[in-house]
């Protein structure tokens, strides 16, 4: 049987990918922003209602972490209202819905890696926003699988790496936070990890006539700080930098030095959590699933990158 999916967010970072790693699953209908008005939840409902999927993919969300203290309503609209309308939908037609959530969800104030059984407190309104459209989709009684992750970057779109790199190429030095902890997660690689969780939902129906739901932890393995994030994507560039200067990336860096400040060195409208550290322990059991290290996830990131 062909499935029907619905990728929602297809032009952000984690959707451009999926629409390809998603294909071979069956018919996909991806949509963005410019064909549904997520803070419409009439027609959030009725996009659901004529797509009629086996499966939602919803990798749309209100991203803009200080932005959203000054646009809280939109925030909700977008990160609950929207997530929590599509799950209703998910649980009238018996769809499985797979949602991304943040590690922002949590204060940040444990020593170790969170699990999914601590306590959440999220620090800003972008947090607390994610922390209640998890709640809406549980509410809902949808089947659901809903992934945290942390620091998701790629090649493409707005995100921590093309900063560095743009930065670099201008200033002399980069002053980055150097005591914020967490796992830096390649968008294609969240894309190619939910094909198989996806794919292990199938086989669980197939054998129990349900889906399998809960929460669970997606990040690459391993941990470093924005600052160390940021002086890998610097040696990478200078590693894989084609030598005839070609291509988007082409340009040459003005530095190379990543000097580590405090957080309190570089304030900002949203608080974020100083240990963003997600155990990936129970999305291992329960799929199967070992992501690779951060720094090896970025490696081939910037191979693909530098070398196109």
């Amino acid at each position: 049987m062909s499935l029907r999916v619905l990728i929602t967010g297809c032009n952000g970072q984690v959707g451009w990918h999926l629409q390809r790693t998603l294909a071979p699953m069956g018919e996909v209908t991806a949509i963005d922003i410019e064909q549904l008005d997520l803070t419409d939840s009439q027609a959030v409902a009725r996009t659901v209602r004529e797509v009629a999927p086996d499966i939602v993919v919803n990798a749309a969300a209100y991203t803009a972490v200080d932005k959203a203290e000054s646009e809280p309503e939109l925030a909700r609209a977008i990160n609950v209202g929207a997530p929590g309308k599509i799950a209703e939908e998910c649980s009238r037609s018996g769809a499985l819905l797979i949602h991304y959530s943040t590690d922002y969800v949590y204060d940040g104030s444990k020593q170790t890696p969170y699990d999914e059984r601590d306590a959440t407190g999220p620090l800003s309104v972008y947090g607390e926003t994610k922390l209640a459209g998890d709640q809406a989709i549980q509410a809902s009684g949808c089947a659901h699988i809903i992934l945290r992750t942390t620091w998701v970057y790629d090649i493409r779109g707005k995100n921590f790496l093309r900063t560095v790199i743009r930065l670099a190429q201008e200033k002399e030095e980069l002053r980055i936070v150097g005591d914020q902890y967490g796992a830096p997660t390649w968008a294609r690689g969240l894309a190619e990890a939910t094909t198989i969780i996806l794919g292990r939902c199938l086989e669980h129906k197939g054998g129990t006539g349900k889906w399998r739901t809960g929460i669970f932890h997606l990040t690459a393995g391993g941990q470093t700080s924005w600052a160390g994030f940021a002086q890998a994507i610097l040696e990478d560039y200078v590693a894989f930098r084609p030598a005839d200067g070609s291509g988007e990336f082409g340009s040459p860096l003005k530095t190379q030095k990543v000097s580590p400040i405090t957080t309190e060195e570089y304030p900002t409208p949203a608080r974020r959590p100083r240990n963003s550290a997600l155990s990936n322990a129970q999305v291992q059991a329960a799929f199967g699933i070992t992501m690779p290290e951060w720094r090896d996830q970025l490696r081939l990131a910037m191979q693909d990158a530098l070398r196109r």
